[in-house]
């Protein structure tokens, strides 16, 4: 299934770029406001262009909040790849794949929250289309896991249910981030979920590699507080 709105315009890489800004505003005016209370004038207003321009490029709203759930699932495909390029070691790589996952949820905050609350406002064949995409997305995670199994670095664990585990992980850190923000950074809440996380399913073998990796120990809460608060001082 491809996606496909109507647009005015032939430049087809000027499409591509100025949905890219008009997604933009649209997932921080639909932050701010809501879906059902932004109108397009407000989304015209935040990218600095005309509501005439708008509808050069995009047929109605839908089209907008559509634009914008594409873009953190599309995101992942293109993030993720980049994260594991070079990494042969099925543990690192799996490692990571779930970093990289959650720092497409770090830098799109704003977008991760909205799609939990505003899928459900698009029609059904495009609902259908991000969830085709999630699985897409999933299925990276997924064969991440199929690795670490053939190697014998994890348990017969059930792949689909893990790999979900790890996706609501990566989007707790963008749901709660008014919690986790101010206590850790994404690679902290990563190092740390993956400590709790691995301990179900590593094997013995897998156990000793991943107590290999170099690790950065997480710092606590009141350490970074202590050192946020000295290096207020010393400015």
């Amino acid at each position: 299934m491809s996606p496909k709105m109507r647009h005015k315009v032939d430049d087809l890489a000027l499409v591509e770029q100025r949905r890219a800004q008009l997604s933009a505003s649209a997932i921080a005016c639909f932050s701010k406001r809501g879906y059902h209370a932004t109108t397009i004038k407000d989304v015209a207003d935040h990218a600095g262009v005309s509501v005439g321009l708008i509808y050069q490029y995009i047929e109605d709203k839908e089209d907008l909040l559509y634009l914008a759930l594409l873009e953190v699932l599309d995101s992942y495909k293109r993030q993720i790849p980049l994260a594991t390029q070079g990494i042969t070691d099925p543990l690192e790589r799996f490692c990571a794949t779930v970093r990289g996952y959650c720092n497409v949820n770090g830098t799109s905050v704003d977008a991760t929250v909205l799609a939990y609350r505003e899928t459900k406002s698009l029609r059904r064949a495009r609902r259908n289309i991000i969830k085709q995409k999630e699985v897409e997305t999933n299925e990276i995670i997924q064969h991440s896991i199929q690795e670490c199994v053939y190697a014998g670095l994890f348990t017969q664990v059930d792949e689909e249910l893990f790999t979900y585990q790890i996706v609501m992980f990566c989007h707790a850190w963008a749901l709660k981030a008014w919690r986790f923000a101010s206590r850790m950074t994404v690679d902290d809440y990563v190092d740390r979920g993956l400590r709790m996380m691995l301990g179900a399913v590593l094997t013995p073998q897998g156990a000793r590699r991943f107590a290999s990796y170099p690790w950065k120990q997480a710092k606590p809460a009141s350490a970074m507080k202590t050192k946020r608060k000295r290096v207020g001082l010393a400015a």
